[in-house]
Order: structure tokens, then sequence, then C-alpha cells
């Protein structure tokens, strides 16, 4: 038997004109802003009529830490939400954009898998409706306004040696991480080491996918602090001058994205911040446009539950005023067997009690969602090589929990495969709930930082030293302390090593540096080796992408 691609089975969707989709949700032709045939943008002032509508109900779809197995997270969200309009519910997804860098990288793209996709594929992989060009584009505009006041007599009094501002490209380039700029003569400039991030972590992308509407847009963009005097003064981006027009770049990419998953139940795909560098949720806007416009709305948060999920309770919901009324955890039989210490080649035959020992990561992400106060199920996201034996050890072992696991096969039959998944999800979902972040704003900010560590990596402690703990304080006195903290760590373990699998203890979380983002409003808490602009691995994936004899785009997944 002959497996299709992805790209294969997307590129035989029938889909429907975006005008159908946007119908199903109520919202008339003349409120969409197309982008050719299949994909659109949902206009504000239709957005800004929904505000006295009741919301649905918000399903959170996460995963156990990733591992080269794959756990298949938006293939999930895309199935959950197919199976739940197959059991006649008003559903629709909302998820994240994808970005250049990983599709050209390792890790793919970010539509779904199998027969649970969004579509069009290709073009959500690649440029799409171009927000991530703008992005870039008004982050790369306060670049050169900041460069060029320095240079026209620096009125502002910017000590060079502390500009905070870097550039930014959706590319994965390593050569760009430190460099030095304007070298070449008086005409040039003024030299100074910089360097490049990914797009998906510039604090602009977080404050597109945290902003209202465009006046919040403006402000955030003018709180944002891009670098300091010799004194030590904060500079503000609305001192540079470019909140305006960075905000005059953003003013369609704020718009959130209508398309369609292949069974055409309407998608909503907007903005993409890492999530092991930024809080890695889809924007504020879309979600809670989709929330006025179907009865559930399923997302999903990047990575593990470790960093996806506890950003969007800790950030994305607090900032918002969300709660989501249910969690699907997503793990593989695959990704048990590589936690209980199996190799990648040799996962292929039966080892249940290679299964069972690496369920103890399922168990701790298990507990941790528990503890905001939410109710989760577990889905286990089908391959061919499973046996029942491994299957049912995973429903053994989350039954321990006072949990369910439901066996879904969506990337194989879609919405069929789902259906029990959906089902109990809508069961949960009517449920009570008593949701709260795990940490109080008005805790310290160096307090926050530990109680993550502690309560969700399960850590003994973090270690903060004298400059940095001396740097929080300063910013608590300038009127930050109330913020969240966003953890930056690896997404392939509770630790921040990337090898330690399952669920490890006795462990500290070293602090290597933070940045404050006052325009997103979280300060990020870099730790271990994470870098914020990924490279390319030996092998990239774009050797293998190219144009067929027929123009067709191959080796996109």
């Amino acid at each position: 038997m002959t497996v299709k691609s992805d790209i294969e089975i997307a590129r035989e969707a029938r889909k429907r004109p975006i005008q159908e989709i946007g119908a199903k949700l109520g919202i008339g032709a003349e409120d969409l802003l197309p982008y050719g045939h299949d994909k659109a943008k949902v206009s504000q002032q239709f957005i800004d009529s929904l505000k006295d509508r009741a919301d649905g109900k918000l399903i959170l779809v996460t995963a156990i830490n990733p591992t080269p197995a794959g756990e298949g997270k938006t293939t999930t969200t895309v199935g959950l939400g197919d199976g739940l309009n197959a059991i006649g519910k008003n559903a629709a997804v909302c998820i994240r954009e994808a970005s250049l860098g990983p599709n050209f990288g390792m890790k793919g793209g970010a539509a779904g898998g199998g027969y649970a996709q969004i579509v069009p594929m290709e073009e959500m992989n690649l440029h799409f409706t171009g927000d991530f060009h703008a992005i870039t584009s008004a982050h790369n505009l306060l670049a050169a306004m900041i460069d060029n006041s320095i240079y026209w007599g620096n009125p502002l009094d910017i000590d060079t040696r502390r500009v905070m501002w870097r550039r930014a490209l959706d590319m994965n380039d390593r050569a760009l991480r430190q460099i030095t700029t304007s070298l070449g003569g008086v005409a040039n400039g003024f030299p100074r080491e910089a360097g490049f991030d990914i797009t998906v972590a510039s604090e602009v992308m977080a404050i597109l996918c945290l902003a209202n509407d465009l006046k919040d847009l403006e402000k955030r963009l003018g709180d944002m602090i891009v670098a300091y005097t010799r004194d030590k003064t904060p500079i503000y981006c609305r001192d540079i001058k470019a909140d305006g027009a960075m905000t005059v770049l953003l003013k369609d990419a704020m718009q959130p994205n209508l398309v369609q998953t292949l069974e055409n139940n309407p998608a909503f795909v907007h903005g993409g911040p890492f999530a092991n560098i930024a809080h890695g949720c889809n924007s504020v806007i879309a979600t809670k446009t989709a929330l006025k416009l179907a009865d559930y709305v399923v997302t999903e948060a990047g990575f593990g539950a470790d960093l996806g999920a506890e950003k969007f309770m800790d950030i994305k919901c607090r900032k918002a005023g969300l709660a989501p009324a249910a969690v699907v955890l997503v793990a593989t039989i695959r990704a048990m067997k590589m936690n209980g210490g199996v190799a990648k080649a040799d996962l292929a035959p039966e080892n249940v009690a290679a299964v069972r020992d690496g369920c103890a990561n399922l168990g701790r992400h298990v507990e941790n969602v528990k503890s905001f106060g939410v109710p989760v199920v577990v889905a286990i996201n089908h391959f061919v090589s499973d046996t029942d034996a491994e299957v049912q050890a995973v429903k053994d072992f989350v039954a321990e929990l006072g949990i369910d696991a439901v066996l879904c096969k969506h990337w194989a039959h879609g919405s069929d495969g789902t259906r029990d998944l959906a089902a109990k999800v809508v069961e949960l979902a009517d449920t009570e709930s008593d949701f709260a972040p795990i940490y109080p704003d008005d805790m310290g900010l160096a307090d926050k930082i530990e109680a993550v560590a502690t309560k969700i990596y399960r850590a003994d402690g973090v270690v903060i030293d004298g400059k940095t703990r001396k740097q929080l304080a300063e910013w608590e006195e300038q009127g930050y302390g109330h913020l969240p903290v966003c953890m930056a760590k690896t997404q392939y373990s509770f630790t921040t090593d990337p090898e330690a699998r399952g669920a490890p203890t006795g462990f500290t979380i070293p602090v290597r540096e933070v940045r404050l983002s006052a325009g997103a409003g979280f300060v990020v808490v870099i730790c271990g080796e994470i870098m914020t602009m990924p490279g390319l691995p030996r092998v990239p994936s774009a050797e293998n992408i190219h144009l067929n004899d027929a123009g067709q785009i191959e080796g996109l997944f």
C-alpha cells in the first residue's frame, strides 16, 4: 500500500471558495478581503461588530515534550476541529502561521498532516498573505530609524553600546547572530555590534499576537524599549517616532486570515511567535473573533505543555481575559517508547515495557495541566506500528491519573478518526472548571521564574546571578514587576538539557539572560543554550524542496 505524502493529499483537496467558508460562520462576502480564491482576511469592521456576542468554548491542544518520533499536535488540532463539526457542532480551528526558518530547516511546515490538514498547504507554509513579511519590515524599519537617529547628531543621547533592538529575518541563519554594522567610513554611520533574531522571535510578532486592535497595537509598539542612554534611561520606540509608520506597515497583517480544512471547515491562521523563545500562540484577535463565531474553538500552543500550555495559560489567557474549557494533551506510542529509552531506529517492534517507562513524561504534563484547574483528556495520535497492548498500556496509565485517553486516527481517516475525541471534549467542556494561572501578577519577577521552574519543570530551583537579579529588581522599580515571565528554553526536555527525556528530577534551571519586552508585556527569561536565531541542520529541508515538471511544489511537509 502506497501512503500519499502530505503535499499530495493537500494537492487533491476539494477546496470551496473562501466566501462559502466565511458563510459557515456568518461572515458576509463583503467582510472578507480575498487573497485569491481560497484564503481571505476578515475585516476589522466586521470584527468590531461582534463585541456584544457571547463567546464559544475554547479548547487548547497541547502535547508531551517533542521527540524525533513525532507527536502531531497541529494534526490533532485540525482533526479535532473536523471531528467536532462531524458530530454536529459549530467549530473552528485557530493555529499559528508557519515560519520559513523551520520550514526550510528541519521541523517542516505547520498545516497539519495526512487527512487532517489546513489548505492551501503550500501557500500557508510559504508567503501566505504576507503577514511575516510585514512584521519583518516593521521590525527592521525601527532598526533603521534607530541608527538614523544616532547618525544625525544622536538627539536622544543613545548609548551605542546599549542599543537593545536587533534586526530580524524569517530564516535560520547562524551567521547573522552577531554582526558589526555601519562599517565603511563616516557616511555609513558609527560602527557598533548588532545581530539578527528570527522574525518569530521579534517583539513585534509577540505584540501583533497580543494586541486587541490597531490602537492597542500602536500603543504597544510605542512602549517597546529599544535602547538606553549612558545613564541607563530607557529609549522607547515612540521616542524614535517609528510607532506610527510601523502600525501602517502592520495594518493588513493585523487582520486574521481565514482558510479551510480538507473537510471544508473554517480555520483561522494568524501570527506565529516561537514557543521556545516567545509565547507560542496564535493571535488574540483571531482567537477572540473565532469565539464570537463558533460554539467550539480549537487552538494549539507550541511544543510541549511545559512551554506552550504554560505560556498560553500564564501569558495569553491572562492578558486577553480568556479561559480554556478543556485541554487535549497529545501523545504517541512512538514518543512514549523514546521517553522510555528506545532509540528511534528501534521503535517499530512492540515494547510495552518501554511504553510504560516513557509514560512518566506524559504523567507530569497531565498533572501540570490539571494544576491550572482545567479538565484534560489524552489524545493518542495513532501510528500504524502501534499495537493494541501498547495503546492499552497508555490508557491504563492515564486511568490511574483519573482521566481518559482516546485513540485518534485522524491522520489516516480525517474526522472519522476523531469522533470519540470530539465527544469527550464536548463532555469535558460542559463541566465546571476553575481556571487560574499558576502565579499572581503581584509576585516578584524572580519568584515568578522560580514558580514556573519548580511547579511546571519540577526543578529544585533556579540559578540567577547577582547581576540578573539586580536587573529584575530595577524593572520592578520601573513599574514592570506585574508582568508575566516568558521562559525561553529547549522544547525537548523539562530541563535545559535537550537529551534529558522522561520526567527528570534533581536539577536546577540556569538563567542566562533576561530581556524586557515592555510592549508585548512580558519578561523573556533565556535559560540554557537557547538561540533566538536558529541555524540550519547539516542537511536542511530546503535541499529537497523544488518545482516538478508540472510546476508544482515538491518536498514541503
